[in-house]
């Protein structure tokens, strides 16, 4: 049966998901998940909200774009102390985050979940508005 989760199962019989293949980034042909990413990022103090997207990147053919929404009174942090932070929570082919951003956030679903897809358009005119400015 075709379900279109990525799973496995473990020894004991368990099988776990790990995401949609439809949101699989391939990056430097590695495949990443972004909720892999996303349950890493959620262990930040300050992070209330994150949702991560491939972006295109010439080298890698993708890279993973965070969108984090900060809790309230935390402090933002630099892409940089957030990339140190996850160094030890993310494999070598997963750590390329190309850049975050705290001042905006995905919309949500319904179910509370955040829609990938829209992320996706509005960071593809996002990327088109500042490729016609220039």
């Amino acid at each position: 049966m075709r379900t279109g989760d990525v799973a496995y199962m473990d020894d004991d019989g368990f099988v776990f998901i790990v995401d949609r293949i439809k949101d699989m980034l391939l990056c430097g042909g590695f495949n990443v998940y972004p909720r892999n990413i996303e349950e890493a990022i959620y262990t930040h103090p300050s992070v209330a909200e994150v949702s991560v997207i491939g972006i295109p990147d010439e080298y890698r053919g993708q890279s993973p774009k965070a969108f984090i929404a900060l809790k309230r009174g935390a402090e933002p942090f630099h892409i940089d102390e957030l990339k140190v932070f996850l160094k030890d929570k993310l494999g070598k082919h997963e750590d390329g985050l190309a850049t975050s951003s705290s001042a905006r956030r995905c919309r949500r679903r319904p179910s509370g979940r955040s829609s990938r897809p829209r992320c996706t358009r509005k960071e593809a005119q996002r990327r088109a508005a500042a490729t016609a400015e220039v």
